[in-house]
């Protein structure tokens, strides 16, 4: 019934090329045989067989697919981990990024897998060049700079894009109270740890250069707070700037800053190729999901959802389409760069 359905279905609606995965190939002489049989006027369509297109690191059937839906080990067909178009979207994909990425995968009758990591390379090189950078840390601690003026505000120029001529910069306000990642500090940092630490000095990114003077932390030894001085002869771009610091970090100015939640997205599976590897729920990646709170640059409130953005040093981000006025909510669509590469040669 499916190989009658399929025939007539594709002679009634005009199709000429109707494309299909290679386990089709042994039907192609019943749709042959169908269209003699009825005796059906030109044109007719014909059939043809591709190798589906497989990634790794994910699942394609929709049998599998609609049980995850059904038991709730994701979010439903448009979760950012799925790659189905509504879960690609989702994320952040652009459709440049996919038509792109299946142009230089071509077309086989080979089965094969791809890698997951060509997509995400596709996906980078768009972004690099069209996406607008914004200042945002994920997991702040909070900066004080002792020795800047108390309610003193200033506004720095940032660079919207550097791959972009057109792009222009934008003001992003500079205060004696600041946020960084907390990543980019370490009390007993290891050798060539260029960020913050106890006594060390750190250039804010289109800012001045900071010395850390004190850490503050709470009574479970958490750090809460960092007490620094700011060089303010070291503003970037000014005549007095020309003092050499290896590390470059960024950072939210805490009074101007706006709270956003940001969905960390990663991969589904922990292995390549879970079909292969057994039961396929096995190998979900716990660490898939991971949801923070966020603080941003003012300039993100006035985002757009079709547009796409480069947190700095963080990746790429899109807003989910149940972001509001009220409350963003962004996406991660890819890292900067491979953190799978290194997994892979283990």
């Amino acid at each position: 019934m499916y190989d009658w359905a399929h025939t007539l279905s594709d002679y009634i609606e005009g199709i000429t090329h109707s494309i299909c995965t290679l386990e089709f190939e042994v039907h192609r002489s019943l749709y042959d045989w169908i269209l003699d049989a009825l005796d059906l006027p030109e044109p007719r369509p014909h059939q043809y067989e591709f190798a589906r297109l497989n990634l790794t690191y994910s699942v394609i059937s929709k049998r599998k697919l609609i049980q995850w839906v059904n038991e709730k080990l994701v979010h439903g067909w448009d979760d950012p981990r799925l790659v189905t178009i509504s879960g690609l979207r989702r994320r952040g994909v652009t459709p440049s990024a996919l038509r792109t990425f299946a142009y230089n995968i071509g077309i086989t009758k080979y089965p094969s897998v791809t890698d997951m990591a060509l997509l995400e390379h596709t996906i980078r090189d768009e972004f690099n060049r069209t996406a607008a950078r914004r200042l945002v840390v994920l997991r702040p601690i909070k900066v004080v700079l002792t020795n800047y003026p108390e309610g003193k505000t200033e506004e720095l120029d940032a660079i919207n894009n550097p791959e972009d001529a057109n792009a222009r910069t934008r003001k992003i306000p500079f205060s004696r109270e600041l946020y960084i990642e907390s990543d980019d500090f370490m009390e007993m940092p290891p050798p060539k740890f260029f960020r913050l630490r106890p006594g060390g000095e750190v250039r804010l990114k289109y800012g001045y250069i900071i010395k850390c003077d004190q850490v503050l932390k709470d009574d479970a030894g958490n750090v809460m707070e960092l007490r620094c001085t700011v060089d303010l002869e070291s503003k970037s771009g000014g005549p007095t700037a020309g003092r050499k610091i290896k590390g470059t970090i960024h950072w939210v100015s805490a009074a101007h800053a706006i709270e956003a939640e940001v969905r960390l997205y990663d991969r589904l599976f922990t292995v390549p190729e879970p079909d292969a590897a057994g039961d396929f729920k096995s190998f979900i990646n716990p660490n898939s999901l991971e949801a923070v709170n966020a603080k941003c640059e003012p300039a993100l409130s006035d985002a757009r959802p079709e547009e796409r953005y480069q947190f700095e040093r963080l990746g790429y981000f899109a807003l989910d389409p149940d972001s509001t006025p009220e409350k963003q909510i962004w996406n991660r669509t890819v890292t900067l760069r491979d953190t799978w590469a290194k997994e892979a040669k283990k």
